[in-house]
């Protein structure tokens, strides 16, 4: 009957009332923003692309400062990924930042599992977040959420198609965090090969089915801005935090024979178009999307793969404690038998053990019998031996005897004759 009333009520039709005067509830949005502003925020960037393209020095241009850099050579064993935490404040904002770098990327001359690290790292922050949001007593208020919001991908400045690793990397990817494309060291390749390189780098991305992220249009304060800049991906950028001057202004550039690259002129490079687009416009967007696309189908999945799902074949709302006891007998099934299996693998173990000892046993016993005969028959061997030696040291004494017995009677026998 109550779930009959409840049905009812939400499916009643909601009505528009009036205020007879002000409440007060008009401040919520002023609450949120103060609220925000002391909890502060937070973003992560994920920086993917092979050593020495740029990924550090951008990273120092785009926030204007300069970061711990530690340089990597290109003799790593493999890829893996060093995240780096900052905290930094504009004007009243504090932003906790982290930059993490795949380090060793595309270095190695066998390429085939470049990517697994950075997946795995996705997944993991993925987990960490998941295993705080089930626990009995949680602390998401205060928790360092490390999930990735935006991945940058630089691409090399070839001007021709994209490395076959790229296509893999990003594939793999653009499930679980949203991709930025950009062409990094822009200023290496001309006007018009850049302008082909990025038309080609978007036809290989559709044709291999590579989804990036593609700037929300849905909001009229942004859809304008955001639809133009859609239509610039990939951004071709230049970064540098050397200061040049220019004219009668001093200006970040790169200064070469030939003249000088500025960072921030739209006509020079797409810096200008990334920041924007990147920090001051989509950040929020890159972290609602982060956690309501990416984080909710890894949630989805892993759920599915502990058997949890919202309805039961039936189309009946689903139990939770249900799902949990069947889970949990089907554990101690599973538990109970695999104790069944040790128990008989240690069974058949004992007895494997026993017959070889008792083989051992036999072996030694046969050797011992053997060498029991065998020293029997030394024994009775010299035991001849010694009888006969006795008989032979007999037969000497009687000769012994006998010979002085003959030897004393011929001088009596020779003094008789002497006498006569």
């Amino acid at each position: 009957m109550a779930a009959t009333d409840v049905d009812v009520f939400s499916n009643e039709e909601k009505r528009n009332l009036t205020l007879g005067g002000h409440v007060g509830f008009d401040s919520l949005p002023d609450q949120l923003v103060s609220k925000s502003v002391t909890q502060g925020f937070c973003f992560n960037i994920l920086c993917v692309g092979e050593t020495g393209i740029g990924k550090s020095t951008l990273m120092n241009t785009l926030f204007n400062t300069m970061f711990e850099n530690e340089e990597a050579s290109h003799y790593q064993n493999g890829v893996y990924l060093r995240p780096r935490t900052y905290d930094l404040k504009e004007s009243n904002v504090h932003l906790k930042l982290t930059i993490v770098d795949s380090v060793g990327f595309g270095d190695q001359i066998n390429k085939e599992d470049s990517y697994k690290p950075i997946v795995d790292y996705i997944d993991t922050q993925f987990e960490n977040y998941l295993q705080e949001e089930l626990k009995i007593k949680r602390s998401l208020f205060n928790y360092h959420d490390t999930r990735i919001h935006i991945c940058l991908y630089f691409i090399a400045p070839t001007g021709h198609s994209l490395k076959s690793l790229d296509l893999v990397t990003m594939k793999k990817l653009d499930s679980k965090v949203n991709i930025i494309p950009i062409i990094a060291k822009a200023d290496t390749i001309s006007k018009s090969e850049l302008h082909k390189f990025k038309i080609k780098i978007m036809s290989e991305l559709v044709s291999n089915g590579v989804q990036i992220y593609q700037f929300p249009t849905d909001d009229e304060t942004v859809s304008e801005i955001n639809a133009s800049m859609n239509a610039h991906l990939p951004f071709a950028v230049v970064g540098s935090l050397e200061e040049v001057k220019v004219g009668n202004k001093t200006v970040r550039a790169r200064q070469y024979p030939w003249g000088v690259v500025q960072v921030e002129n739209e006509s020079h490079c797409d810096f200008v178009k990334l920041r924007e687009m990147l920090i001051r416009v989509n950040m929020e967007d890159l972290r609602e999307q982060t956690h309501a696309r990416h984080y909710e189908l890894y949630r989805r999945c892993k759920l599915e793969e502990m058997g949890f799902k919202d309805t039961d074949p039936d189309s009946q709302p689903f139990s939770l404690q249900e799902t949990y006891e069947a889970k949990r007998k089907e554990f101690l099934g599973d538990l109970q038998r695999k104790e069944e299996e040790m128990r008989q693998m240690f069974v058949n173990k004992v007895k494997e053990t026993e017959a070889e000892l008792k083989e051992k046993e036999r072996e030694l016993h046969d050797k011992f019998e053997q060498l029991k005969r065998m020293h029997q028959e030394e024994k009775r061997k010299v035991e001849e031996k010694r009888r006969d030696l006795e008989e032979e040291m007999n037969a000497f004494n009687r000769k012994k005897v006998a010979a002085e017995t003959l030897s004393l009677s011929q001088p009596l026998k020779k003094d008789k004759d002497k006498k006569n």
